[in-house]
This record gives structure tokens, C-alpha cells and sequence, in this order.
């Protein structure tokens, strides 16, 4: 099995040696194709107006200098256009991808990418104890995410969708199971902009998200991280909100 691995947090990022060595458990057969800088929030962004460059750092890795959707297209139509990936593995990220946050992603832009090229994918994501890239228990990934992802592909899903796995903030030992589980929404979220001022005296702009959360529904991810579990929540590309479609089509009808 070819796997293709990306993030959203960089090529240096710790995550991403964390995924490799998730996909290095199920394949000796792994390639790594990561952002050169950071684009978390990045979404499903492409680059269109600027040129991508690629660098290899080592045999079968690559940074791109682009998006994970640059990167993902870099590896599956370019580098490896002969014999493409059989799963891509985006992650594993620095903070969790659940409810209305999974919109802004782009570890799981990187499964989309992969799933809209046909591909099985699966967005990874490991929610920190606390507020700080230093205080990040990575083991609930590396320990249990090998055996989730074989029955994951033991058990298949149809093409049009993609995995979005989500780790607990605990060790890997404190994890109480897995949960197939909807996506869930934040009770308050606010967009936050912080004014700051550089060193020519000219204004600068910092754009922060605030979550707030009292208890969540047990049926959702948010519920299951709090739970400790391991949440997997099938995401598709198709947008249409069928139920919506439904009225619209009777109310606009034109008899």
C-alpha cells in the first residue's frame, strides 16, 4: 500500500512526524509531501495567482510551498502521477478539527483533496490539554490510530467521503474507545480581531478564533473528545442540504 502523507502545521511540524510513523505501522511504502510554512485555516485553498515550488528534503519527502491541497495535487499528478497513493493521511494536527471549525481546515482540506481525487483519506487531529504547542500528549494517535485505520479500510466508505479522526486530550492508556459520531456545533464561537502596532508605528492585524463550549451532545465529536474518546466522523464533499433543496424546488416551481 502507497501512502501519502500531509498537514496543514508544515513539514517541521511534530504532527507530521507522528503521522509518518502512523502510516509507516500499516506501510513501508510512505511518501511526505507537507506545506514548506504553516497553513493551518488555509481551508480547501489552491494556488492559483503565484507558482508552487518543491524541495526535496530527503528520499520521499517533500515540502511544497503551497497549501495542503497544493500539496496533495503536487504529490498525486506530479511526483507520484505513475503510480498514485492507494490512502492519504492528513495530519496529524496541532489542536482538533471538530464541529464548525472543520470548514476552516486544512488537515482536512488535505483529506478532501485526496477524496476528491478518488482516493480513501483520513484527516487527523490531536486536541492539546492545554492552550500550547508545548503541552501536547501525541500518544493517543501513534498507539491507536494504526489498528483504527486497517478496520477503518477493512470495513470501507464510499467515494465522495473522507475520514475526520479526532484524538482526546489524555495519554494514550486514559483513551476510553472509538465513536463514530456526527459533526457537532460550537454553543459560541467569536472572531476576534487584535490591533497591533510594528515597529514603523503602522497597524497590524491578528485574527483569533474564541471557542466556548458548556456540556456537549454525547452523540457528536465535540462529546466524544470530552468523553475521551477517539471520535470518526464520515465528512462529504457534496454540500447540498437535501432537506432545503426539497422546499425550494416546490417553492420556486412554476406551474
Amino acid at each position: 500500500m502507497r501512502i501519502l502523507v500531509t498537514n496543514d502545521d508544515g513539514i517541521h511540524a511534530p504532527g507530521l512526524l507522528i503521522a509518518e510513523k502512523i502510516a509507516r505501522a500499516i506501510s513501508d511504502d510512505v511518501w511526505i509531501f507537507a506545506p514548506e510554512n504553516e497553513q493551518s485555516g488555509a481551508s480547501h485553498s489552491m494556488s492559483l495567482a503565484v507558482p508552487l515550488r518543491l524541495r526535496k528534503v530527503a528520499e520521499q519527502r517533500f515540502a511544497v510551498s503551497g497549501t495542503p491541497t497544493d500539496c496533495v495535487m503536487m504529490g498525486c499528478l506530479n511526483v507520484l502521477k505513475d503510480k498514485g497513493p492507494d490512502l492519504v493521511l492528513s495530519g496529524v494536527n496541532w489542536g482538533s478539527n471538530m464541529a464548525d471549525d472543520v470548514t476552516y481546515s486544512g488537515t482536512v482540506a488535505g483529506a478532501m483533496e485526496g477524496c476528491a481525487l478518488g482516493i480513501p483519506s483520513i484527516a487527523m487531529s490531536q486536541e492539546p490539554k492545554e492552550d500550547s504547542r508545548t503541552m501536547i500528549d501525541w500518544s493517543p494517535g501513534e498507539v491507536h490510530a494504526p489498528d483504527l485505520i486497517r478496520r477503518l479500510l477493512e470495513i470501507g466508505w464510499p467515494k465522495g467521503t473522507l475520514m475526520n479522526m479526532n484524538f482526546p486530550a489524555c495519554s494514550a492508556a486514559e483513551v476510553t474507545g472509538v465513536v463514530a459520531v456526527p459533526q457537532g456545533h460550537y454553543d459560541l464561537q467569536s472572531t476576534e480581531i487584535e490591533q497591533r502596532t510594528d515597529v514603523r508605528s503602522r497597524a497590524y492585524y491578528w485574527i483569533g478564533l474564541r471557542k466556548h463550549q458548556t456540556i456537549p451532545p454525547e452523540d457528536s465529536d465535540l462529546g466524544a473528545i470530552a468523553a475521551n474518546r477517539i471520535a470518526v466522523t464520515p465528512l462529504h464533499l457534496n454540500l447540498t442540504e437535501h432537506a432545503v433543496l426539497k422546499t425550494m424546488r416546490a417553492a420556486l416551481r412554476s406551474d
